[in-house]
């Protein structure tokens, strides 16, 4: 389908305009003496969180924000690295909110933001997103925390957030990320998609049929033309 139609790009954060890793990878390359180990650490504080997302998408734990979720991924990063000081813990959930954006991130919503509504739509909680929006040189028309819903995605209460909030039919909306999963969360609630590539994201399987698939966010102002 043609995607000239578009009113409003909903925007994934962490991950797709910013580096969500790069605070973490810092902190750990100081406190590690095995630099080697820090992919692996990194992988597992991924892990440890998207594991608790889980678990309360699936009512399997009662919903806590996200701050408290870094605080526990901190912790058992610290154990697996046999870190003991609780002054790492601290560091390491404070350096984890270090996250600056993408090269083209600032200047790509700068430009999509004459034409088309943007909405950002991040699991992150409503006051680091602010400090990250700030920081990271991010401007949206508004930024939405799954905070608001207490939950997290893929929940479908999560993109009906930004429907809501558009207040406009799902297919005039543009998800863009650089997860499948969480474009998948997306399309099921009727938003068009786009994957962007970035490293370290999540990318397509040979089953997912997203709108677009992009290399670099500049791509996308032309392909909405088309």
């Amino acid at each position: 389908m043609p995607l000239h139609d578009i009113d409003t790009l909903v925007f994934d954060i962490l991950g797709t305009l910013v580096d969500h890793t790069a605070g973490l990878r810092a902190a750990l390359s100081k406190a590690v003496p095995d630099p080697g180990q820090v992919d692996r650490l990194v992988a597992l504080w991924d892990r440890c969180v998207a594991t608790e997302h889980q678990r309360i998408v699936a009512n399997e734990r009662a919903y806590v924000p996200g701050m408290t979720l870094d605080r526990e991924a901190a912790q058992q990063v610290a154990d697996a690295a046999g870190l003991t000081d609780p002054a790492v813990v601290d560091s390491l959930a404070h350096a984890a909110k270090q996250r600056p954006a993408w090269p083209d991130s600032a200047d790509a919503l700068a430009r999509l933001g004459t034409d088309y509504e943007l909405i950002g739509l991040s699991n992150a909680d409503a006051t680091a997103l602010l400090r990250m929006n700030a920081s990271a040189g991010l401007r949206w028309h508004t930024a939405l925390s799954t905070q608001a819903v207490r939950t997290y995605k893929p929940d479908p209460a999560v993109y009906q957030l930004a429907i809501d909030c558009a207040g406009r039919r799902p297919d005039r909306l543009l998800m863009v990320a650089a997860h499948a999963w969480d474009l998948r969360g997306a399309q099921a609630a009727g938003l068009r998609t786009a994957y962007l590539e970035r490293p370290g994201g999540d990318p397509p399987t040979v089953q997912d049929r997203f709108d677009l698939r992009l290399d670099t966010l500049a791509e996308l102002a032309g392909a909405l033309r088309r």
